[in-house]
C-alpha cells in the first residue's frame, strides 16, 4: 500500500556548513534517508572531487553511527538509503571529464591517480558498508552515465523510470570506466554481457537494461519517487529475512577491494597515453558535460 500522506522528516546536516552537492533528508516513518544530488540551476552534476568526498564522507558517518540518523539518537535507524538525483532527466553524467583532461594534458598521473582512488573509493564503500544493516536504492529519473551509472549499480536495488537512459560513453574517447563497473555489472548479469555492454559505448533505454536484468524495477516516467516508496514499504514487511538474503549475495559475490584498485590504476595508465584524437573528444564531451542542459537534449 502506498502511504497517503507524506511521511515526517527529520532535517539533519551531515557536514558542518550546508553541503553544494549532497542534500539529505530522514524520513522517521520509513527509517529512509535520501540522498539527493544536488543540481545546479543551469548545469548539470557530475562526480566531482567534491561529490565522491562528500558521498563517502555520509556513508562512513552513518555507518559509524550504527546506521542511526546522525544527531537524531537511537530511535532514528537507517534501514534504507536511496541515492537520487535533484534533477529528473539527469541522474549523473558521470567522471569530472574537464578535470581528467587538464591531468592527461599536464601528464599528472598523480592527480589522475587520486581522482580514480576516489572514484574507486567511494563506490567501493556506497555498494558494500550497508549490507549486514541496511538496504540501498539507487533510483534513477533521466540519464545515469559513467561513474552516476556505476553509483546506481553498486545500489543493492535500482530503479529507473520508463525512459531513463544509461552508458559507459568512456570506450569512445580510448577508456573505461574506473569506479568498478565491470565487477558491478558483472554481479548482476554475468562478466561476458558486461563486458559487451561495457564495449559498446552506447546508450541502454531502462526497459532493455530491465530485460537484460540489470534494473532491477521499472515504472511509468514520472512515478520512481512513488516506486521507490512502495518497495520500501514491501521490503520492510520482511525486512529481516532480506537482510539476510542480502548478506548471503554479499558473501557470495564480494566487490574485491584489490580487483577494482588494479583497475583503477589501469585507468591511470591508459588515461596518460591518450592520442590528441582521443583528447579531443574527450575536450568536446567535457565542454557537454559543463555547458547549460539545454545541450543535453
Amino acid at each position: 500500500m502506498m502511504p497517503t500522506e507524506t511521511p515526517p522528516h527529520i532535517q539533519a546536516p551531515v557536514f558542518s556548513e550546508p553541503p553544494p552537492s549532497l542534500n539529505t533528508h530522514y524520513e522517521k516513518a520509513a527509517s529512509t534517508l535520501w540522498i539527493g544530488l544536488q543540481q545546479d540551476a543551469h548545469r548539470i552534476h557530475h562526480m566531482s572531487a567534491d561529490v565522491l568526498q562528500r558521498l563517502r564522507g555520509l556513508v562512513q558517518q552513518v555507518a559509524e553511527s550504527d546506521f542511526h540518523w546522525q544527531g537524531a539518537g537511537p530511535d532514528f535507524p537507517v534501514h534504507y538509503a536511496v541515492l537520487h538525483s535533484e534533477h529528473r532527466e539527469y541522474f549523473n553524467l558521470g567522471a569530472d571529464l574537464s578535470h581528467v583532461l587538464e591531468c592527461i594534458r599536464r601528464q599528472d598521473g598523480g592527480s589522475l591517480r587520486r581522482y580514480a582512488m576516489q572514484t574507486m573509493d567511494a563506490m567501493f564503500l556506497w555498494g558494500t558498508a550497508w549490507n549486514h544493516a541496511a538496504t540501498t536504492l539507487a533510483l534513477v529519473q533521466g540519464r545515469a552515465l559513467g561513474t552516476g551509472f556505476e553509483a546506481a549499480l553498486a545500489a543493492d536495488y535500482l530503479i529507473a523510470e520508463d525512459g531513463a537512459e544509461f552508458g559507459f560513453p568512456e570506450i569512445l574517447f580510448g577508456l573505461f570506466p574506473c569506479g568498478g563497473a565491470l565487477s558491478l555489472l558483472g554481479r548482476r548479469i554475468g562478466l561476458a554481457p558486461a563486458e559487451r555492454l561495457l564495449r559498446s559505448g552506447r546508450l541502454y533505454g531502462a526497459a532493455e537494461l530491465m530485460e537484460m536484468g540489470v534494473i532491477d524495477h521499472l515504472c511509468p516516467a514520472g512515478q520512481g519517487e512513488a516506486a521507490a516508496r512502495a518497495f520500501i514499504d514491501e521490503h520492510a514487511t520482511r525486512r529481516k529475512a532480506r537482510l539476510a538474503v542480502q548478506r548471503a549475495r554479499a558473501r557470495l559475490h564480494p566487490l574485491d577491494y584489490a580487483e577494482l584498485a588494479a583497475e583503477a590504476a589501469d585507468w591511470v595508465e591508459v588515461a596518460l597515453q591518450l592520442n590528441e584524437e582521443q583528447q579531443r573528444l574527450l575536450h568536446t564531451l567535457a565542454r557537454m558535460q559543463h555547458s547549460d542542459l539545454a545541450a543535453f537534449h
